[in-house]
């Protein structure tokens, strides 16, 4: 599925969101950190929590496993060019991000019980109309699997045997279901305290862990570029060379190179898929532009910034060449080769914060398209085939977990896509009306 028609909507879908836009949403990047501030909060307006908490719990999702483990295999996979067509993907992303998240409050809907909503599905309904609900029904199904927690599952499981349980000879290495079986279940049990509160719940606990795992993770990887500071410099030309001529690891094949750097830039920032509408749609805003500001911002730090980190923490340390493509190892490779022991340990705390945020946004995810599907008053019966699919995750191997999990991303970005584009001449109607106001100081 993720074959040259996808990159092109994905990729040429944000190109056409960019030129479009005029770049609008990067002559407001400072504006859009005004609202994330709080400056323009406003308690009584409809939605659920706030313009930071609503950033929060998107980036609670992408900022997550797909940063360490996906920025891993992408390198694995393509070689250092694939970081550049990630960077791409990213800087059109975030115009995607503005355009869908904007539309995401533009037209919201009413849920079974009569609670507003936020999402794809809602943009294509409310947007739309009813003839196009086939459309959103088909999101809604992929964007029911596509969250469920197993990538991020198998790889806590993984990075805790690899380099805690193994090493200490508490399990064996080939030999290690039950140990997998008993981490899955204790991840559960830490996952239920939080998934069962809803979005108020997950966007509290996710405004609090997301600024300290990004500060974390990436000053861990300042230590080892300044340790490898001399290959740095190489570094950074490989990637833009190798972009173009996908020797690495490509042999030449420049269009596969693309597919994987955009296809994991994809899985890290979502932009374009369409889960980050299902968070920013629960904003409390009445201004639908301000959204897609605090939106745009996702790909950027996800991206441009996050998943940097790993890929320079990997490439000048120089594992990749290594041949090991097992996502998370590759990472710890890199941290136990600069740092030394306490390395794979300090990666050990990154990956279980990165990965718990991201399970505790992904059940929202999953339980929001439940409810459009067969009602809001169904949906809490999901959480637990979401605790299954925690146990099912830490047992998989990673190649089912990923082709699975790509397989109904690239599903929902379809629909999302689509309806973006149709809609793209409302998104900037909205602006020119909403930054008209701000000059004439009449947006408070």
């Amino acid at each position: 599925m993720w074959g040259t028609p996808l990159v092109i909507l994905l990729v040429g879908g944000g190109l056409f969101f960019l030129i479009y836009s005029r770049f609008i949403p990067y002559r407001y990047f400072l504006h859009s950190i005004n609202i994330l501030r709080g400056k323009y909060d406003d308690p009584n307006d409809p939605g659920d929590i706030s313009h930071f908490e609503a950033l929060a719990s998107a980036l609670a999702a992408t900022v997550g496993l797909g940063n360490i483990s996906g920025v891993a295999v992408a390198i694995a996979i393509g070689g250092p060019g694939a970081v550049f067509w990630m960077w791409v993907s990213a800087v059109v992303g975030m115009a995607t991000k503005f355009f869908t998240c904007t539309l995401s409050i533009m037209y919201r809907g009413k849920d079974s019980n009569g609670d507003i909503q936020g999402g794809t599905m809602y943009m294509i309904v409310e947007g739309l109309g009813k003839k196009w609900k086939p459309l959103a029904v088909l999101f809604a199904v992929a964007g029911l699997f596509g969250p469920l927690p197993i990538f991020q599952a198998n790889q806590v499981t993984q990075i805790i045997r690899d380099f805690v349980l193994v090493p200490n000879g508490i399990t064996d290495a080939a030999n290690h279901f039950t140990s997998d079986f008993i981490s899955g279940l204790v991840i559960l049990a830490i996952v239920s305290l939080v998934i069962f509160g809803g979005i108020k719940r997950v966007g509290k606990v996710a405004s609090k862990m997301v600024p300290a795992m990004v500060l974390i993770y990436v000053s861990c990887v300042f230590v080892i570029i300044g340790i490898n500071i001399e290959a740095l410099g190489s570094t950074i030309a490989l990637i833009f060379t190798d972009a173009f001529t996908a020797e690495s690891a490509m042999g030449g094949a420049l269009g596969a190179l693309i597919i994987t750097g955009v296809r994991r830039a994809a899985f890290s920032n979502e932009a374009g898929i369409g889960t980050a509408t299902l968070a920013h749609g629960a904003a409390k805003t009445k201004e639908p532009v301000r959204e897609g500001l605090v939106a745009m911002m996702g790909p950027f730090i996800d991206t441009i910034v996050v998943c940097t980190m790993t890929a320079l923490a990997i490439l000048v340390t120089g594992v990749w060449q290594s041949g090991e493509e097992n996502g998370i190892t590759l990472t710890a490779s890199a941290f136990e080769a600069a740092i030394g022991p306490a390395g794979v340990y300090l990666l050990i705390v990154c990956v279980l914060i990165f990965g718990f945020s991201s399970l505790f946004t992904y059940s929202y995810y999953s339980t929001k398209c439940l409810g459009f599907l067969i009602g809001a008053d169904k949906q809490k019966y999901f959480n637990f085939f979401y605790a299954a699919a925690i146990l099912f995750g830490s047992v998989a191997t990673i190649n089912a977990v990923l082709n699975f999990t790509d397989g109904m991303f690239a599903l929902m970005a379809i629909p999302t896509m689509t309806v973006a584009i149709l809609l793209s001449p409302k998104v900037m109607e909205a602006a020119h009306d909403y930054f008209a106001r701000m000059k004439n100081k009449e947006v408070l």
